[in-house]
């Protein structure tokens, strides 16, 4: 099917044209429209972590399903602050010194990262290792929301980056970290526990534990 693309802001300057079309099977998906547009056109492949999506007036996650002729649009970071916000599933290891840069900007007064890492023992069972298991499109789009309601609650709040790692977690790696600067500290310690606190009910990740004796599911990620 034939899917039209427009484009906006740097995205249209970096490839010198507003619209361009795509082929894609039958029911793809939003990321396909993506993958086909970078793959023609990999200049725009390092925006991929800070791109929205929409289709008509509305915003849609990267799982949404196109139809034939359909308009995706596709933004950058908009301007009034969200342009360095980061919400990301990931494989590689996290750090918590990277995701502090990340945030980093010159009107805040304090930053607050939380890292969850992985212990050596549930209920007094010795674990040996963890997996994570996420359904990644979503658990991004759920992220994002929650940096949305950072910034409803503090108006304080300058930028938010929330990262989670998947597959296989050794004891003492960060699973996730969440960053967030404000003008002054009080909202970067509050945002921040809202963060970690509204992700471990709402984002879709699962972990096992996997002990001496056995393994078990956990989720959305209870513990």
């Amino acid at each position: 099917m034939r899917v039209r693309v427009r484009l906006f802001a740097r995205y249209r300057e970096a490839l010198g044209r507003e619209r361009l079309e795509v082929e894609l099977p039958e029911g793809g998906t939003v990321e396909c429209a993506w993958s086909a547009v970078a793959d023609r056109h990999p200049e725009l492949a390092p925006y991929r972590p800070y791109t929205l999506f929409a289709v008509g007036q509305d915003y849609v996650s990267p799982d949404h399903r196109l139809r034939p002729d359909d308009e995706l649009c596709l933004f950058p970071p908009v301007s009034g602050g969200a342009a360095a916000d980061i919400y990301r599933v990931v494989t590689e290891p996290l750090s918590p010194d990277s995701i502090a840069a990340e945030v980093d900007e010159p009107g805040a007064g304090g930053i607050v990262i939380f890292s969850g890492v992985v212990r050596n023992e549930t209920d007094g069972r010795p674990v040996k290792f963890l997996e994570y298991e996420a359904h990644a499109p979503m658990a991004e789009v759920k992220m994002r929301e929650i940096g949305e309601s950072l910034r409803a609650r503090w108006s304080g709040v300058k930028r938010v980056a929330m990262l989670h790692r998947i597959g296989r977690l050794e004891i003492g790696e960060a699973s996730v970290l969440i960053a967030v600067s404000a003008a002054h500290r009080g909202d970067a310690f509050e945002a921040c526990r809202y963060a970690i606190d509204t992700l471990k009910r709402t984002v879709p990740v699962w972990k096992k534990e996997h002990f001496e004796d056995g393994e078990v599911w956990v989720g959305l990620q209870g513990g």
